[in-house]
């Protein structure tokens, strides 16, 4: 079976027909777009206005602000290996820049209060000799709003953090790049400079079919931030790896922290949040993260769905026109929906243990009551069994806990306290009592429990 017979022929023509109804009424002088699914390229279409001369996997578009979420898994790197703190001011590590009270974190997610753009002359369309210094992209007044107050998209904070990646590396950013993220996956074809098969950038005159030829400035120092070419093969790969993580690159948790929304949205017309280096967003009851990205003459979009384990990747060699972040997410939706994800077979746990066994069942806090489920690799799972609560799953801890991963008892401790006689007492969940059952005057509750026990109307 060939990638191209993965899908059904109805789900391909759906695909192909988004993908050539966004070429032609975008008017973009070409458009390539390819879907993965369950880590295989299953599909790939592309349109151009010039007959047999439709670009492919292997052609490279410049990808604008994807860049970012490269340089994002750089920093994530620096913090696995020790070598700073998400929550540290940029001052700690890269001093000088007039913009130090600024956190790693807030950086990362776009939350750090500094201006969108640079002072003028447009970064994108000038070359990098016109900003050399860190000094001339921050400008004389770096912030438009305060600190950690929410998000403002930021392409001078990458920057920063680009620095910051060469100054903890001792190394040029694209070199860093390249051994720690491009050689372990295996994209050879994304680089910081165009290299042939590659797609010239075009502006579309607005009101007429002409076209004007974009210039490729290099950007200099801001270069985390956008300069990148990439292929949809190259792109996919990313995507794979940004769903699930690799430990050549960065560990599954520390790409899930990534997913994470790290600011409230900012106000207009974009209706999803930012992680860490990665753009969240809803279609319906999906859940799509990845990034958009645009420069002179080129748009691209990578979207992907964890639990639908689908990604799609467009580019259009335009400077405006097709809509390729609303494209891609509709290539995912259109296989997703089409082709629902076929579940793996349950099977048991390998083994039992049986003390874990012992803490299954309903649980409660209070009178409201929880049912606590066995996963594998000994996590747990507390689940509401009537109403609406606070459900969430645990990762096990060498020392006998459990970490909240979700909700509303992310990153809080789950621990089993024991009576004097070795009796499992209650459980603690961020101080909150659990116990076999509602107010059991046998537990530790705090408060007490009142000495006449339950009791009906007629006191």
């Amino acid at each position: 079976m060939t990638s191209q017979e993965v899908l059904l022929p109805s789900t391909r023509r759906a695909l192909l027909h988004r993908v050539a109804t966004a070429q032609s009424q975008g008017r973009a002088p070409s458009l390539v777009a390819a879907v993965q699914r369950d880590g295989q390229i299953a599909w790939s279409g592309a349109r151009s206005c010039v007959d047999g001369h439709e670009p492919d996997g292997d052609t490279q578009f410049r990808i604008g602000s994807i860049t970012k979420t490269f340089t994002a898994v750089l920093v994530m790197r620096l913090r696995d290996e020790g070598l700073l703190d998400l929550g540290d001011q940029l001052e700690k590590h890269l001093p000088g820049t007039g913009a130090g009270q600024v956190t790693i974190f807030q950086l990362l997610g776009h939350s750090g209060g500094l201006g969108a753009e640079t002072p003028a002359p447009w970064w994108e369309r000038t070359p990098p000799t016109t900003r050399p210094e860190l000094a001339d992209v921050l400008g004389e007044t770096p912030f438009v709003q305060q600190s950690g107050h929410g998000h403002h998209y930021s392409n001078p904070g990458y920057t920063l953090l680009g620095s910051l990646i060469e100054e903890l590396r001792g190394k040029p950013w694209a070199d860093v790049l390249g051994r720690e993220i491009l050689e372990p996956l295996g994209m050879d074809r994304t680089t910081s400079q165009a290299v042939a098969p590659h797609a010239g950038g075009w502006a579309v005159h607005p009101w007429a079919d002409v076209l004007l030829p974009e210039p490729a400035e290099d950007l200099g120092l801001m270069a985390p931030a956008g300069q990148l070419w990439s292929t949809t093969t190259d792109l996919l790969r990313f995507a794979a790896f940004l769903a699930r993580g690799d430990d050549r690159v960065l560990s599954s948790s520390s790409v899930a922290e990534m997913h994470v929304p790290s600011a409230p949205p900012e106000a207009g017309d974009w209706a999803g949040t930012y992680g860490l280096g990665l753009q969240n967003i809803r279609r319906g009851s999906r859940t799509l993260l990845g990034h958009s990205g645009s420069l002179p003459g080129f748009l691209a979009a990578l979207w992907f769905s964890v639990d639908d384990d689908v990604a799609a990747v467009v580019f259009a060699n335009a400077t405006s026109g097709p809509p390729a972040s609303t494209v891609a997410a509709d290539l995912v939706q259109i296989v997703a929906d089409a082709e629902p994800r076929i579940p793996e077979p349950w099977r048991p746990l390998p083994e039992v243990d049986h003390e874990l066994l012992a803490l299954t069942g309903p649980w409660y806090w209070g009178t409201q009551v929880l049912a606590v489920k066995l996963l594998t690799d000994r996590g747990l799972e507390l689940q509401p069994l009537r109403g609406v609560g606070r459900a969430a799953r645990f990762r096990a801890r060498p020392d006998g806990t459990w970490t909240g991963l979700n909700g509303y008892y992310a990153g809080e401790t789950l621990r089993v306290v024991r009576a004097e006689d070795g009796t499992v007492d209650h459980l603690d969940l961020g101080s909150f009592v659990f116990t076999r059952e509602p107010y059991d005057r046998s537990a530790a509750i705090p408060g007490g429990v009142d000495e006449g026990g339950w009791r009906g109307l007629a006191l």
